[in-house]
Order: structure tokens, then sequence, then C-alpha cells
């Protein structure tokens, strides 16, 4: 292995370690499932003190691009992104059958195996953020179903998705603990289709608790990307928001795509 020591007199940072090794995994000469050097070997190619190696191989393993096996070393993680076609995602001509629904057909689109645990289902208090996007007072009863959504066989995306209970009432599937599709989406099926979409993206540190759910260390250090999806109803529900979902994809796992025409 060649070293790539920062031009520098000063001993190296564990980010600027960290930030070397991650230019080796992306360029390939560290390849997915290969084990990292040993500890002591990387600081006498980087010209580094031992403990800040460690320290930096810690923020792999918190980034998701490294794990480590018991008695076995550090490896470099497996990793095929997904690539999350957001502006075809529950639009148009749309892919529900009754069996699969939208989501898990544009995984299995990419060759990828698409499954999704049991959602959790409870009536809730909505918290500031989503009574905004759903246009109610915070502390107002929704309905919210947390599901994670897994591609082959791992974890990959949060999707927790909230409904006005009156919403909810009207659309008895979505009271149930398991997962459903139906053809066109459940809202439409029980005659409340989404007419317009807002999305909103932004850049996502998960919590603690997101990144059990997800299989990440709790300390996951990161990026990740929160995308915002509200569905707005037609007129027999007064244009109102009638769905938020709050997806959390991690970045290392998932990539948002966006096609249009110009």
């Amino acid at each position: 292995m060649t070293a790539h020591r920062p031009a520098t007199d000063r001993p190296l940072r564990p980010s600027e370690i960290a930030t070397a090794l991650r230019t080796r995994i992306t360029s390939g000469e560290l390849v997915p499932g290969g084990k990292l050097p040993s500890t002591r070997l990387l600081a006498e190619e980087l010209g580094a003190t031992e403990r800040a190696v460690y320290e930096a191989v810690a923020l792999l393993k918190m980034s998701g691009h490294v794990t480590s096996h018991q008695g076995k070393g550090v490896f470099v993680r497996l990793i095929s992104p997904l690539e999350f076609h957001a502006h075809r995602f529950e639009r148009g001509d749309r892919r529900d059958d009754g069996v699969t629904d939208d989501w898990r057909a544009g995984v299995e689109e990419q060759g990828r195996v698409a499954t999704q645990d049991d959602p959790e289902v409870s009536a809730e208090s909505a918290a500031p953020d989503i009574a905004a996007w759903l246009r109610v007072s915070p502390g107002t009863q929704v309905l919210a179903r947390r599901r994670i959504r897994r591609v082959d066989g791992e974890p990959f995306q949060l999707a927790d998705s909230y409904f006005p209970i009156g919403i909810a009432d009207d659309c008895p599937e979505l009271w149930a603990p398991h997962d459903i599709a139906r053809p066109g989406g459940i809202l439409a099926h029980n005659g409340h289709p989404q007419t317009r979409l807002r999305d909103e993206l932004r850049p996502w540190l998960p919590t603690p608790e997101e990144s059990e759910r997800l299989g990440l260390p709790t300390n996951f250090g990161g990026p990740a990307i929160q995308h915002v999806r509200i569905g707005y109803g037609g007129e027999g529900d007064g244009g109102m928001p009638i769905r938020v979902m709050v997806t959390i994809a991690p970045g290392h796992l998932n990539t948002v795509v966006y096609e249009m025409e110009v």
C-alpha cells in the first residue's frame, strides 16, 4: 500500500488520518471487505501516533465506512448505495399492485431485494415539526406508522409517516401493524388521493435512537439526509395535508435522485 501522508511537519490529527483513509476507500485502494492495515503499520506509513490512528478508525466506524469484527480486525464495509428516485416515488404511473408497494418496486428495479419491517403503529401527540407539516396544533392526536426499510437484508432507511386522525379513520388499513400495499396507494384507494406533493431535503445527523434503529453506532457521525414528503389532499380534503412522511437516509447508503425535463 502506498502512503498518502499530507504535506505537513506536524503530527497528523485523527480527522486528517480519517480523511486519508476515506480517500483510499473511495478510490478503491482499500477494497470493500478488505482488512485495514494494523494500527502500528498505519502509524508508521503516515508518520502519526498509534493513538491518532486509533481515533481516526473510530471516526470511520462512526461514519459507517469500516466495521470491526472481534478478534479479526477492522474491515472496509461492503456498501452498494441505493438510488432513491424521489422524482418518481409515489408519482404518476405508480407501481403499487396490492402486493408490492411503490418503494419496494423501485428498489427491485435496481436488482436489489427490498423488505420492510412490520411498522410500529400508534396514535400520539404531534410534535411541533409534525404539527407544522400537517397544519395542526402541536399536541393534536395523529396516527404514526414507523418503518425500517431494508435493502438486501440491511437497514437502509427509516420511513415514518403521520396522518391526521380523521384521514386515518377513513383508511382503516393504516391502523394495521403490518406492511400494506394497495393499487395507487392506501390513501387514494380509500378516497383520499394526494393531489400535490412537497419535498423538503436537509442534511441530517441521526439521533442515537435513529442510529440504533438503522443498526449504526449510536454515536454515528456520518452524514444523512432527511427527506420530508408532504402530501396534500384534493377538494374533498380542502387541499390540506393528509400525510407527511419523514425518511432518514444515511448518506453512505443512499443517493437521492431527481430527474426532470427542462
